[in-house]
C-alpha cells in the first residue's frame, strides 16, 4: 500500500503529464487545422502533407488514450484505490507504477488482460 507521499508524489507527476498532454493535443490539433488550409502545388506535397497528417493523428489518438488513462489515475487517488490492481486488487508495485504512473493492473493482470 502506498502512503501520503507516495500518492502525493504520484498525484503531482499525473498532473504535470495530464498538461503535457493537452498542450500538444491542442497545439498539433492546431496546426492540423492551419495544413488543412495550406495550397498544395504538386502531388509531393500532397504526399507529405497526407504522411504528416496520418503521423499527426496516430500521435493524437496515442496522447488521447493516455489522458484518459491519467485522469482514471486522478480518479483512482480520490476514490483511495490508487495502486490497487483494477483486476486482483493486489497492490501494484511502486517501481512498476513509476515507469508507468496511470498502471491499472499488476504485472500479472496486465500479462493476462493483453493476451486476451
Amino acid at each position: 500500500m502506498l502512503n501520503i507521499t507516495e500518492i502525493e508524489f504520484f498525484k503531482e507527476a499525473l498532473i504535470e503529464r495530464k498538461l503535457k498532454i493537452e498542450t500538444n493535443l491542442s497545439v498539433t490539433s492546431g496546426e492540423m487545422n492551419a495544413m488543412r488550409h495550406n495550397e498544395l502545388k504538386d502531388e509531393g506535397d500532397h504526399a507529405a502533407m497526407s504522411l504528416e497528417t496520418a503521423v499527426d493523428n496516430a500521435i493524437l489518438g496515442q496522447q488521447s488514450k493516455e489522458l484518459g488513462e491519467i485522469e482514471l489515475a486522478l480518479d483512482r487517488i480520490k476514490e483511495k484505490t490508487y495502486g490497487e490492481c483494477d483486476m486482483c486488487g493486489d497492490d501494484i508495485n511502486i517501481e512498476r507504477l513509476k515507469v508507468k504512473n496511470f498502471a491499472r493492473y499488476c504485472i500479472t493482470c496486465r500479462e493476462v488482460v493483453e493476451k486476451g
